[in-house]
């Protein structure tokens, strides 16, 4: 045996030794559980409302899912200029209203001016809800009208900016005012963001995993040493794809699951798809489609009944 193969045959037995020892001792370390994920069932969350059905983030839009028999909402939030919360995904103002420039740039009184539908087709490809009195919410409002639904808060304004430096503490201050903190999950795609969130929460609020906190869980779930992943949040909302890696096998649903923490999957809106990932364990589905989601809900419950 040579002096190569010798060195080779010691580094893999220390390896094993390693991993051996770390699996005897150290036991995995269970995420506590948030009132805002102790659901018996799988849930459906409406994307910005049901966004193929009405204007996205539109009071009809979350009106209109309340009323289909979804669970909550996915949401997103920027602050404008008055640094209010209001309910919208783009930096800009144009893709959705009749309007144009920067949400931090305008204040909420010249926001609200805005038709909210005026960009909006529905499936027949009718601008169906432009000049019908759609305007852009706040947080707040929704909170206040819909006070039994579970909503997912998406930070959307960047931490280097002016208005992402704010938001994190203003939406704590929000929740906290409204008496929300346990009907929420705040994230971002900036983990930052959740950080920063998380600062003024204290774990006290349900968090979401940010794009590096996936990575993380998805290295360590792919790796030996899964079981030295200690998660830093209470949901994990994923694409059933990132790039050319699939993240919706259920041995990796049921990894988080094994460490108390829910998965759900963005943005779903095929039924077939959505009974395949509720039978492989996924603990949400959020959809431009709530009316199909919630019948195929109601399919799986009835399944497994």
């Amino acid at each position: 045996m040579g002096k190569k193969t010798k060195i080779g045959i010691a580094a893999a037995a220390a390896g094993a030794a390693a991993w051996a020892g770390s699996k005897a001792l150290i036991h995995p370390e269970l995420r506590s559980a948030k009132e805002a994920l102790s659901y018996e069932r799988p849930v459906v969350l409406a994307h910005r409302g049901g966004m193929l059905l009405a204007p996205e983030h539109s009071m009809a839009a979350f009106q209109n899912a309340a009323e289909l028999g979804v669970d909550g909402f996915e949401t997103d939030i920027r602050l404008t200029k008055d640094e209010e919360i209001i309910m919208f995904h783009d930096s800009h103002v144009d893709r959705t209203t009749d309007g144009a420039g920067r949400v931090a740039d305008m204040t909420l009184e010249e926001l609200k001016k805005l038709d909210a539908g005026y960009q909006f087709t529905d499936l027949e490809g009718n601008n169906s809800y432009r000049g019908k009195g759609e305007i852009i919410v706040t947080l707040k409002e929704v909170l206040r009208k819909f006070p039994d639904m579970f909503i997912n808060i998406d930070i959307k304004d960047a931490p280097e900016t002016y208005e992402g430096s704010l938001i994190p503490s203003k939406l704590w201050r929000l929740l906290e005012s409204e008496g929300a903190l346990d009907r929420v999950v705040v994230t971002s795609f900036f983990d930052e963001q959740i950080d920063r969130f998380n600062l003024y929460a204290q774990n006290r609020t349900a968090i979401g995993a940010g794009v590096n906190e996936i990575k993380k869980a998805y290295s360590a779930f792919t790796s030996q040493f899964g079981h030295l992943y200690k998660p830093r949040a209470d949901l994990f909302q994923l694409p059933v794809r990132y790039k050319s890696i699939p993240l919706d096998s259920p041995r990796f649903i049921s990894f988080l699951e094994q460490l108390n923490v829910p998965v759900h999957y963005w943005v779903i809106d095929d039924k077939d798809e959505m009974k395949i990932l509720l039978a492989s364990g996924a603990r949400g589905i959020v959809t431009d489609r709530p009316d199909l989601a919630v019948d195929a809900l109601r399919t799986h419950i009835a399944q497994q009944d």
